[in-house]
């Protein structure tokens, strides 16, 4: 099974390969997506979360490797699917993660954001922090709609 890998291949060259100014944009907006308060692993928690619900295989597998090359514990990575029910994870993080699943998820409720949720996440991250959460989440979708769009393959690098 592993060897189908070799014989897919995405739809057509990564969209910001052709047109190289939304790679710069893309890579800006990622710098610039950073503060203070939001640590790293949350950010690669977050990435790898939307990209489950997303179904882009190359950012989950790329976000979990993230995840393992900052020293996350196996059990960590192989849960966030089920955060809810596992016990490895910070009261920050899940509140973290359940904004990605609800900003992800536009449009299966209602109310994009419930207010109670969003006192949750003020309650953990100050103004620059939810700022960069809200654009790593927004950066992160955008990112697995172009992958999942042109069907680019897990483990297969292009950039």
């Amino acid at each position: 099974m592993l060897d189908k890998v070799e014989t897919m291949q995405a739809r057509m060259k990564h969209p910001v390969l052709v047109l190289p100014e939304a790679m710069k944009a893309l890579l800006a907006l990622g710098k610039a997506a950073t503060a203070d308060g939001l640590p790293a692993v949350t950010c690669y928690l977050v990435h790898l979360r939307a990209s489950q619900i997303n179904g882009c295989s190359f950012c989950v597998d790329m976000h979990a490797q993230e995840l393992k090359n900052a020293g996350e514990d196996d059990k960590r990575i192989h849960t966030v699917a089920a955060w809810r029910e596992a016990p490895w994870f910070t009261d920050a993080e899940r509140v973290a993660l359940a904004l990605t699943e609800e900003l992800t998820r536009l449009a299966d409720r209602p109310e994009a954001v419930s207010d109670e949720l969003w006192s949750e996440v003020a309650r953990h991250y100050d103004e620059p922090a939810r700022a960069a959460l809200l654009l790593q989440i927004a950066q992160i979708n955008v990112w697995n709609r172009l992958n999942a769009g042109i069907r680019q393959v897990a483990g297969v690098r292009w950039y």
